[in-house]
């Protein structure tokens, strides 16, 4: 196997893993989310602390995917690639906060939501945490995959290395992505409404895409895999 076709197997796995970690975390952690009395109810703690180490790992994969492809994304442009690799490294660290969130109001029941005194003022403390995740989540994974689309489908883009589709659906996505994620923010749009599904629908197709393309195909053939890194 060569280099190009390593670092581009290596992509589009951890392509594949944000997804396959990322969908079943959203109901394994709806007991916390969606409930704000959790906190003093009989709890799922393991199947809650579950979702919390799936979203760990979809962060981690976040990551891997940035750095898997540096190799090559710096041959094309060092500025989209390390762009790529902070924005990437942003969307995790918002991952890492929500999922700590959530986790502190499992740890807040075992410790005190569980007793027959326990204070009401929990469910306060509970909701602030579940409120924290959920701007976590909207900023993260509801804003910073339109930036990484634009680093990394410039870079696809200008090179050629994927068919040109693929990052055509990650431009489109992108700005229908964030006026989404803005439209929600203020109010006018419930996240799981179905116009969000439908503005987020290419977003997610150039990512389920991507990965599927590099896991099974690889790059394509490109002058840019041949010559010198582009200056910064």
């Amino acid at each position: 196997m060569s280099r190009n076709r390593r670092v581009a197997l290596l992509g589009g796995v951890a392509y594949l893993i944000t997804f396959a970690a990322s969908i079943p975390a959203l109901p394994l952690l709806e007991p916390v989310t969606g409930h704000a009395g959790y906190v003093l109810g009989a709890g799922k703690d393991t199947q809650v602390v579950l979702g919390g180490v799936m979203e760990l790992v979809t962060a981690f994969a976040c990551v891997a995917t940035a750095l898997a492809l540096y190799p090559v994304t710096r041959q094309v442009s060092r500025t989209a690639a390390l762009g790529f690799v902070s924005s990437r490294l942003v969307e995790a660290g918002l991952i890492l906060i929500g999922v700590v969130s959530v986790l502190s109001v499992v740890t807040l029941r075992q410790d005190l939501g569980g007793a027959p005194d326990a204070p009401t003022a929990l469910t306060t403390v509970a909701q602030a945490l579940v409120d924290v995740r959920g701007w976590t989540f909207l900023f993260g994974p509801g804003i910073m995959p339109a930036v990484n689309a634009l680093f990394l489908g410039t870079v696809l883009y200008r090179a050629g290395l994927v068919p040109r589709l693929l990052p055509v659906l990650g431009f489109v996505g992108a700005p229908l992505l964030v006026a989404k994620t803005m439209v929600g923010a203020f109010g006018g749009m419930a996240d799981l409404s179905v116009a969000a599904g439908l503005l987020t629908l290419p977003i997610a197709a150039w990512e389920l895409g991507l990965g599927l393309w590099l896991t099974f195909k690889g790059f394509r053939p490109s002058p840019a895999l041949v010559r010198e890194p582009a200056p910064a």
